[in-house]
Formats: structure tokens, C-alpha cells, sequence
């Protein structure tokens, strides 16, 4: 069984030496055992008649290394005969894969197969020396630093290759110490207690909260960053991040370096856009007041509840963006920029998955009309009509416009019929 390491460079490309010119009158494929000679010579771009030149030989060297079915091409001739000699690469007999635990066979054999990997393709040392970094890469995300990724090929009667790939999953290295920068108003004791990660310890060890992973520490920080919005920090951020890893790959450190800036008040609150509702109407909506501090959470509620607004008077694609501004005296100004957007209408009701159950019963629950303006809150109450019928598991709706128009939407109920029996 040869082994090939990551460091193993590809194995050299052997180009043929130049052919004089002359004119083609026919092509003979040679050393083929798989590849048809039909489709090397359509690779070769060249039609009998025509001028074999230097260029004319680069070219057609070119595209048949380009198919990636030859490890080796010689051109040659004979008399008025071009004779193209290939040295095919091997196909993959077998792959087997050992050791994985965390990642099943199943789902490792779909990556291989999407990557270029499958039995019966041909085998391409690049490509395995590729999969072999991405194996590894994925251990790494997952924390287990010690991982090692292998992969073996031993060469079988018949051009062919057997690979096996040999898994080192290692353990979950467990984090030491996470510690926080930049910190001053909000202790590192509530940072770590708004986190999925935490310092080992016999808990943490219990139920493998100490365990590294790139993912959950990404989504820690956005919740630490949005704790800071929704408490007044309206400049708060993470700035960097930084992990480090013990000699023995089995331990994690993490330093997080933060800003937090002032926290902010709420001064005003501001309506600008089309708002074709009364400013004030909308406006009794947002119940911010003028030395609340600011929260990011309650901004955004009433930035759906104006847009909820909106659509129930047919404005079903309205859009309401809320943007702090904040002042030199640590108060913000929260304006809402409002698009309506075009009024739309409803073109059709539809209703799919209700096998048993006759279109009319249903349409029997709808409080929005086809042909009258879309109405969110009708659409919405019809929905909950249907899921109180009782007939159903699932009850879902999505409001898609109508293909070349941008006023029409249809309605579209998907239900799941409750089993009978």
C-alpha cells in the first residue's frame, strides 16, 4: 500500500516532442482501456485535413490534459497519421473510510462524491490531496485539534486505485480560560453568563458546554453584542477574537476584545418616507419615550408593528427601517424610514395537500377576498381559521407576487391533513 502524505507533490506531466508539421489524413488513439477513442479525438479539437503545427500540437495537448483522463500524452506520427498514445488515469476500484465516529460514513461518502471522489470515477491525486485539507478543516471547526486526516491508495490489476482514508478524530479540546478586553461597564462574570461556551469545569465537563466550537462562539458574540444594543450601547462591538491552543492541542484559550462606548437614551422618535398613513396614527404605535434607554429588541417591534400596519392596508411589500442616531449628550434619535411600496391585490387563493378535504371548506374560513387589496392581518386570521378546523397538522401560507407584475399576489395555502383511521 503506497501512502501519500499532503506534502506529496503531484507526480510530473510527460509532454510529447514536437512533431513536424504536416497534414493530417487520419488519427489512431493508442493505449486506451476505458476512454473511447471518439472522445479523445473530439478533445483534440482537430479535423482530418487540417495543419498539425507546433501551436496546433500545444493546443491539442492542452485540451486532452484538460479532460483529466490522462496522466500521461504522446503525439506521434506515422506517415500521414497522427497516432496519439494516452497513458489513462487509474479508476477507483473502492473507498473505505476508518475511525470516523462524529461524522457518519454516509454523510463523509456524499462529500467525496460532491468533491470528485466516487467509486468508478477516475482518480485524481489532487483531488484526494484536497479532500484530505477539507476532512481535517472540518475536525478543526468542530475543536478536535488533534485530528489527523490520511488517506492511502494501493494500485489494483487493471488500472485501477483502492483508497482508503483513515480518521484520528481526536477529542473536543476543552476551553481554560475565555477572558474579556475592553470591558469597563459590564463585568466579565455577566459576559460569560450570556454565553453557550463556558471554562471547564465538572458542569461544564457534564454537559460539554467547555467544548470549542467556531460556530457556537460565533453565535456567543452576536448574543453579547446584542445584549449591548438592547442595554443602550448602540456603539458596542466585538472588535477581534482571538483562540489559542495549548502544546498538546487539547485545551483552548479565548480572548475577546470588545468596545463599548456610552450608553445612549432615546431623545425622539422621527417618521420619514412615504408614510400614507397619518404620521400620528403610525406614531401611536411606537410606545418609545424620551429617556428610555435605548433597546434595539423594542426598536425593531415597532418597526414590524408599523409594517404589520401597512399591510393590513394592502401595502403587503412595505419596508420600515429604524436607524439610531446618536448625539454628543449620549442620547439617540430613532427615525423609522418607511416604503410602502405598491398597494397590491390578491389575484388567487390557492390551496394545496387538503386530499380529503374539498377546496370549498376551506374557502369557506377565508376573511380575505380574491380581486380586493391584500390585507396581512386577514391573511393571517384565515390561517388561524384553518388551523381551528381541526382537520389539519400543519397549516402554512407565503404570499408570492404574481410573475410580471408588481401589484398581484397570490395566496397560497399549504396544509397537512391529520391521519384518519
Amino acid at each position: 500500500m503506497t501512502k501519500h502524505p499532503l506534502a506529496c507533490a503531484l507526480a510530473a506531466i510527460l509532454f510529447s516532442q514536437s512533431v513536424q508539421a504536416f497534414e493530417v489524413q487520419d488519427i489512431r488513439v493508442e493505449g486506451l482501456q476505458r476512454v473511447s477513442a471518439g472522445r479523445v479525438i473530439n478533445a483534440l479539437g482537430l479535423e482530418l485535413g487540417d495543419t498539425l503545427d507546433r501551436a496546433a500540437q500545444q493546443r491539442a495537448l492542452r485540451d486532452l490534459f484538460r479532460t483529466g483522463l490522462f496522466r500521461d500524452i504522446r503525439l506521434g506520427r506515422d506517415g500521414d497519421v497522427l497516432v496519439v498514445d494516452v497513458r489513462e488515469r487509474p479508476s477507483i476500484s473502492k473507498i473505505e473510510i476508518k475511525g470516523n465516529k462524529n461524522i457518519e460514513t454516509d454523510q463523509l461518502m456524499k462529500g467525496l462524491k460532491s468533491s470528485g471522489l466516487e467509486e468508478g470515477r477516475v482518480f485524481q491525486q489532487s483531488t484526494l490531496e484536497q479532500i484530505e485539507l477539507e476532512l481535517l478543516k472540518s475536525y478543526i471547526e468542530q475543536g478536535r485539534y488533534s485530528a489527523k486526516v490520511e488517506a492511502h491508495t494501493e494500485s489494483q490489476p487493471g488500472n485501477r486505485v483502492r483508497i482508503e482514508i483513515d480518521i484520528k478524530e481526536g477529542p473536543v479540546a476543552a476551553i481554560h480560560h475565555i477572558n474579556f478586553i475592553g470591558n469597563q461597564k459590564v463585568g466579565d462574570e455577566k459576559l460569560l453568563d450570556l454565553m453557550e461556551l463556558e471554562e471547564t469545569g465538572f458542569w461544564a465537563n457534564v454537559f460539554n458546554s467547555d467544548k470549542y466550537s467556531r460556530q457556537k462562539l460565533g453565535g456567543d458574540l452576536e448574543t453579547i453584542r446584542s445584549w449591548y444594543l438592547d442595554h443602550g450601547y448602540i456603539q458596542a462591538s466585538v472588535d477581534s477574537t482571538e483562540v489559542s491552543i495549548s502544546p498538546d492541542r487539547e485545551q483552548v484559550y479565548i480572548t475577546v476584545d470588545l468596545t463599548e462606548g456610552p450608553q445612549y437614551t432615546i431623545a425622539d422618535v422621527q417618521l420619514k418616507g412615504e408614510l400614507i398613513l397619518p404620521e400620528e396614527e403610525l406614531k401611536s404605535l411606537i410606545r418609545l419615550q424620551p429617556g428610555d434607554v435605548y433597546n434595539q429588541k423594542q426598536v425593531n417591534f415597532y418597526a414590524d408593528l408599523i409594517g404589520k400596519k401597512l399591510g393590513a392596508e394592502g401595502y403587503t411589500f412595505a419596508t420600515v427601517n429604524a436607524i439610531p442616531t446618536p448625539h454628543d449628550d449620549h442620547t439617540a434619535t430613532v427615525t423609522y424610514y418607511v416604503d410602502p411600496g405598491k398597494r397590491t391585490y390578491v389575484r388567487r387563493i390557492n390551496f394545496t395537500g387538503n386530499v380529503s378535504t374539498a377546496d370549498e371548506v376551506l374557502r369557506q374560513q377565508m376573511l380575505q377576498m380574491e380581486s380586493a387589496p391584500a390585507n396581512s392581518e386577514l391573511i393571517e386570521a384565515s390561517k388561524t381559521r384553518l388551523d381551528r378546523l381541526g382537520y389539519f397538522k400543519t397549516v402554512s401560507v407565503n404570499t408570492p407576487l404574481v410573475p410580471g407584475h408588481d401589484d398581484l399576489i397570490d395566496v397560497n395555502y399549504a396544509v397537512e391533513e391529520q391521519p384518519t383511521g
